[in-house]
């Protein structure tokens, strides 16, 4: 991947930006893989927002495993993979511009410093610098490859403990306005798993995660899906390589049915 000031440098494969990266670009997929909160990286001229390494560096940051999950899951679907290089710290390419939460002044239990009382000037820039380039390239990437495109997931990962109540659920399967594939999952959960997998959590599309999938799937007419996994479950590279395994093979068995039920009714 290559990169020159804020324009994106596009190769057969792959090309990239500031605020996003896409490989396989050059795939006539059914599937497009996003991962909205794969890194932490904040650039310097940020001062890591105020922020100690810890927490610059914790869940509230990024989403830890994630990308290692989407990219062997976008290898084993044949599937393009768009994704964000930003922290969500900086801005939540999951949130639009109009959402608190998108520049957040505290997350979970942490005050963010170089988020707080921030000036609509510098909102609307923190907007124009990620968020932009982020949402039109994935429009681009939506646009450039719908006449293969049957589906949009996205790729999430949670912490175990939230605000100190430890989490049961190991896979959440969620949904915005358009339950149709989520539901699809739920029906072809695979027998004999042995996680605890359940229907939005530990989310919900009211705590405002959809923003993906209504504005680049359902506003397209395009099928999604969000996948969230308990961050403990893919701490290494052998759970990360299990775990895009058991995903893949369930989409891929949730995308037939869903398909057949579509073209059957």
């Amino acid at each position: 991947m290559g990169e020159s000031g804020d324009s994106a440098i596009k190769t057969t494969s792959s090309y990239s930006s500031a605020s996003f990266a896409v490989s396989r670009a050059e795939q006539a997929s059914r599937v497009l893989v996003v991962c909205e909160h794969a890194t932490s990286h904040i650039p310097p001229e940020f001062n890591q927002l105020g922020l100690s390494d810890d927490v610059a560096n914790s869940h509230v940051a990024w989403d830890p495993g994630a990308l290692p999950v989407a990219e062997r899951m976008a290898e084993e679907l044949d599937a393009v993979l768009f994704y964000g290089t930003m922290s969500r710290l900086l801005y939540d390419c999951n949130r639009p511009p109009e959402a608190p939460s998108a520049i957040p002044a505290r997350s979970e239990v942490f005050d963010i410093p170089g988020n707080a009382n921030l000036t609509q000037a510098v909102r609307a820039a923190r907007v124009a610098q990620v968020y932009t380039p982020f949402s039109t390239a994935l429009s681009d990437e939506i646009s450039r490859h719908r006449e293969t495109l049957q589906l949009l997931v996205t790729i999430h990962s949670f912490t175990p403990v939230f605000h100190g109540v430890k989490r049961e659920v190991e896979i959440g399967i969620l949904h915005g306005e358009d339950a149709r594939f989520a539901q699809a999952m739920m029906q072809t959960k695979p027998h004999g798993a042995h996680f605890c997998i359940r229907l939005n959590e530990p989310y919900a599309a009211d705590d405002g995660v959809a923003h993906t999938l209504d504005q680049h799937g359902h506003a397209n007419d395009l099928p999604n899906v969000m996948i969230e996994v308990r961050n403990d479950l893919i701490a290494t590279d052998a759970d990360q390589r299990a775990m895009a395994h058991f995903l893949t093979d369930w989409v891929q068995q949730a995308l037939d049915m869903f398909i057949h039920g579509e073209d059957a009714a």
